[in-house]
Parts: C-alpha cells; sequence; structure tokens
C-alpha cells in the first residue's frame, strides 16, 4: 500500500471513530507506531486532524472531506485519467466553466491542447496555472476567498453568473450516492448550481473512490449532467444500475 493511500485509510478510520489511539492505529493497520506518528504528523500539517497525548482525533465534520490540499493528494492516477477524458469533450474556441474541484483542476497542464479557449473559473490554483499560457483567455470569478477550497465562492461568485453564459461546465461532485451527486458544503453547492445553470453542457468527473459515500448536501441527479466520467474502479455492478436509471455514463482506464 502506497503512504498516500495509508494517510486517506487512516484518515477514515478516524473520522469514522471519532478519536483513536496511537496504538489502536498501529494494531488496525498493521505497521508501527513509528510509521503511524509519521503519517498522523502530515495529516494534522494538513489540518484533517488534530494530534492529541497518544490519541488523534478528526477536525470538526466537513474538514476533512473538503481540504483542498488534502483532496489534491488523493487518487491522483484516477484523476489525471479523467482530467484525459475530459479534455475530449473541449472544442478549441469554446468558452469553459472549470470548478474548483481538485479532480477537475488536473485538467489545467492540458488545457493549452484545446487552445485558443476561454476558460472560467473560481479555482485560484487553476487560475494560478492558466495565468501566461498562450491563446487561453482567463476569466477568474471573484468572491470570498475560502482558504478551505483554495477558491472563492459566496453570493458575490454566485451573482457573477447572472452576466455569462457558458459552452461547457466540467465539475465534480465530493461523494456518489445512489444517484445523487454530494457535497459537504451549501455555499460550494449554490456556486456549482449557478455554474451548471449557465452551460449549455454539463460534465461531472467523479473517480471511483466517491461511490458509496455520503456527504451532506445534494448538489443534482446525475442523470442531470450531459455525460459522468469515472474510472475502471468502479464496480460492473453500480456502473449497470447507474446506466439502466438513465445516466450517460462513461468509464475510462487509469494507466
Amino acid at each position: 500500500m502506497s503512504a498516500g493511500n495509508r494517510r486517506q485509510d487512516i484518515a477514515d478510520y478516524i473520522v469514522q471513530h471519532g478519536e483513536a489511539r496511537i496504538d489502536e492505529l498501529a494494531t488496525a493497520f498493521g505497521v508501527s507506531r513509528m510509521t503511524i506518528h509519521r503519517h498522523v504528523d502530515e495529516l494534522a500539517r494538513q489540518g484533517v486532524l488534530r494530534k492529541l497525548h497518544g490519541a488523534v482525533s478528526a477536525q470538526p465534520s466537513g474538514v476533512y472531506e473538503s481540504l483542498f490540499r488534502f483532496r489534491a493528494a488523493h487518487a491522483t492516477a484516477a484523476k489525471q485519467a479523467l482530467a484525459r477524458a475530459a479534455l475530449a469533450e473541449i472544442e478549441p474556441g469554446q468558452v469553459v466553466l472549470i470548478d474548483d474541484s481538485t479532480t477537475v483542476n488536473a485538467i489545467g497542464p492540458l488545457l493549452p491542447q484545446v487552445a485558443p479557449s476561454t476558460v472560467v473559473t473560481n479555482s485560484l490554483p487553476l487560475a494560478e496555472q492558466l495565468v501566461g499560457m498562450d491563446d487561453l483567455n482567463l476569466i477568474l470569478l471573484g468572491g470570498e476567498y475560502h482558504p478551505t477550497y483554495n477558491a472563492f465562492i459566496g453570493h458575490i461568485c454566485e451573482s457573477a453568473f447572472e452576466k455569462i453564459r457558458v459552452n461547457l461546465l466540467i465539475c465534480s461532485a465530493s461523494a456518489i450516492n445512489g444517484t445523487a451527486a454530494l457535497i459537504q458544503d451549501p455555499q460550494v453547492v449554490r456556486v456549482k448550481q449557478a455554474m451548471a445553470a449557465v452551460a449549455s453542457r454539463t460534465v461531472l468527473l467523479v473517480d471511483s473512490s466517491k461511490f458509496g459515500k455520503v456527504a451532506l448536501h445534494l448538489f443534482a441527479d446525475l442523470a442531470d449532467f450531459d455525460l459522468v466520467i469515472s474510472d475502471d474502479g468502479l464496480p460492473a455492478e453500480i456502473a449497470g444500475s447507474l446506466r439502466a436509471a438513465g445516466v450517460n455514463l462513461r468509464i475510462v482506464p487509469v494507466q
């Protein structure tokens, strides 16, 4: 198991139990206390967990699911595969709206391949990637900067969509339960729903690890998207049930 995957599992375990002792974690994951301490130190540095004397506790609900730095390090191979598939949906000359998710941010380095185009985003890291790229017109949506998401959200950001229309929205969600795309933070939900409302076509990218998970707020039904792209880690029975429910699902291999 890679270090990143083990940290993900440790974080999941602690969020599920609320708190765990170092010895308990070492036993549960079959590694040394030193290894657990190393993973816990990194998770605490990222703001995912809080270290206590001889134990670790979860951060308040929503931090674990939302923290940009932690999400950016998770399922990176799948995100790259999804980004490559999403690039094929963009035609040169289009106006493309890209949300603040780390899944969709993986498309940033690939965008010169579909230039000239206009990219609209509320994601600060994506904007920083695109500054100075030839033949890419960048529009950064304003609003209240939120460090958890490394993005601009809130009323000002939502209001900006009243004045624009785009050819394509590429976005993601925190969790998929049944055919429901879910997100933990209601402010983020409102921004993503405002994005979907101004797009002629919508594409949702979700790696297979998000299926069967729960977050608090409904973003949209999967059948509402023109295309849903996931990776080949998604069980065949889930893929089949989604297609039977009217979801236009595309599965891409993770290389």
